[in-house]
């Protein structure tokens, strides 16, 4: 899940970014309201974790223009322990969730797995698709009832097509879920990932559609199908 953080507290910040994602998240973090602004532009988030109170303005404000504009990220807010009316006033706004400060990590974790969840549409917090089984919260992979070790981007690419099954991702889509916005990304990558995925899941469960992108298979069997 690729996740932009607006937080101004630099050692914040970083803790987040290292924390989240040693929970599986791609995590962009930054501290001003205009890089916000520009960090939404240049890229497609799955959540957005947003400081109220940042030095350039309220993150409320942004939150305005965003349901302002019909976009419809979710958005969890920080704010201090005390601060019920911007609470309120956030989630009036079009918040999906909120937290006070100081808060636990483990949770706002969870809190971004289930906000993801309602944005897909999806109230089970586990991911199935015939025999293949996706635990978001315990990075766990199952294929008939079997472990499958994958590795972080092994696992966020399956998960990005587990969140949609049946429709085509492209692969700027899956680029998108694995790589931070001014990352360099390799020509290659997503097919790399892809080509080991068949490896271990089995050759029919990811679908190529030519000049388009990859999908699940519509018709989900054992490794060997």
């Amino acid at each position: 899940m690729r996740v932009l953080v607006v937080e101004d507290d630099e050692m914040l910040m970083e803790g987040l970014k290292a924390g989240l994602g040693l929970h599986g998240f791609q995590v962009e973090a930054v501290g001003l309201l205009g890089d916000a602004e520009a960090a939404r532009k240049a890229a497609r988030f799955d959540a957005m974790v947003l400081d109220v109170m940042l030095p350039d303005g309220s993150g409320l404000e942004l939150l305005r223009r965003l349901r302002g504009e019909g976009d419809g990220t979710p958005v969890l807010l920080l704010t201090a322990r005390d601060a019920v009316t911007n609470r309120i006033e956030g989630l009036d706004l079009g918040a999906d969730d909120h937290l006070g400060k100081p808060f636990d990590l483990d949770e706002l974790a969870a809190r971004l797995r289930a906000v993801a969840r309602r944005g897909h549409g999806r109230a089970a917090p586990v991911l199935l698709h015939g025999p293949l089984r996706l635990d978001p919260a315990r990075r766990e992979v199952t294929m008939e009832d079997e472990p499958v070790t994958l590795s972080r981007r092994e696992f966020a690419v399956l998960e990005a097509l587990m969140e949609r099954p049946g429709v085509v991702l492209s692969r700027q889509d899956l680029q998108e879920k694995l790589y931070g916005w001014l990352d360099e990304v390799e020509s290659n990558a997503v097919e790399v990932h892809v080509h080991k995925l068949r490896a271990k899941l089995g050759r029919e469960m990811i679908e190529t559609v030519r000049g388009v992108g990859y999908r699940l298979c519509a018709r989900p069997g054992g490794k060997g199908a």
